[in-house]
């Protein structure tokens, strides 16, 4: 059963940084970094899934106030362990609903956090909360992975990403309703566990349709941080999308 952090509890939480190295490293996180104190210029930027603070504590480092929003509290307790963390405002809740005070310069959802929303309608209602919560001329920027569907042969339906002697972990697509997980099997004291993370994978054109709905345009999109084209090979994807004036 779920507790109130939902699949990011403490278990999660405590092996999280870790588990995600290679996205510490800093020719991962400086370039998103520079992106996004570029968009934010003098203004404050706003973080949905702002997790253990990856990268919102150097963004504040750059002098860019940040504020986030994150479901998990056992998340956000690393955040404040850490250098500086107690200095971000952090706003407990859903990020397609949670409200905070005050208009961002920008917004931005990294490392596929969209597809936490598991439903079209929760994601069409990101984009409303996101643009709510910009000023007019805002961005919102969105980093999330290209569906790798090319992947599935004919009446297959898991994508393995991950093998080692004491972890599998794999992915599951319903093509259907654009339904996935990814899933976790790890051998641990000759016990196998197994973790299921639901997500909804969304397409690039999609999302445009949800930034219109929200009264936001397309301005650029990328394959990575470094504004490197996006392509048919890409496999993710950087967005931006401005807020019209109102």
């Amino acid at each position: 059963m779920l507790d109130e952090d939902g699949y990011f509890g403490e278990d999660v939480a405590a092996r999280y940084d870790d588990s995600s190295s290679d996205m510490f490293r800093p020719e991962a996180v400086d370039p998103a970094v520079d992106v996004l104190a570029e968009l934010a210029g003098d203004g404050p930027a706003l973080e949905l899934g702002i997790g253990t603070g990856r990268i919102a504590l150097p963004l504040a480092r750059r002098g860019t106030p940040v504020h986030g929003i994150d479901l998990s509290r056992a998340m956000v307790a690393r955040l404040r362990a850490k250098p500086g963390g107690a200095d971000i405002g952090v706003t407990i809740g859903d990020f397609a609903t949670a409200e905070v005070a005050g208009e961002f310069s920008v917004a931005y959802l990294v490392f596929n956090t969209i597809m936490n929303l598991t439903t079209q309608d929760a994601q069409v209602e990101c984009f409303r909360n996101v643009a709510r919560h910009l000023r007019p001329g805002g961005r919102f920027v969105v980093e999330v992975m290209v569906p790798e569907l090319r992947k599935l042969p004919h009446g297959q339906t898991a994508v393995p990403f991950h093998i080692s002697a004491t972890e599998w972990a794999f992915d599951l697509y319903d093509v259907a309703t654009q339904e996935m997980s990814s899933n976790y099997v790890t051998l641990r004291d000759g016990r196998a566990e197994h973790r299921s993370i639901p997500f909804r994978y969304v397409w690039p054109a999609e999302l445009d349709l949800m930034a219109r709905l929200a009264g936001m345009r397309l301005c650029d999109r990328w394959e990575d941080w470094t504004g490197k084209p996006f392509t048919a090979e890409s496999p993710r994807h950087v967005s931006v999308w401005e807020k019209t004036a109102d």
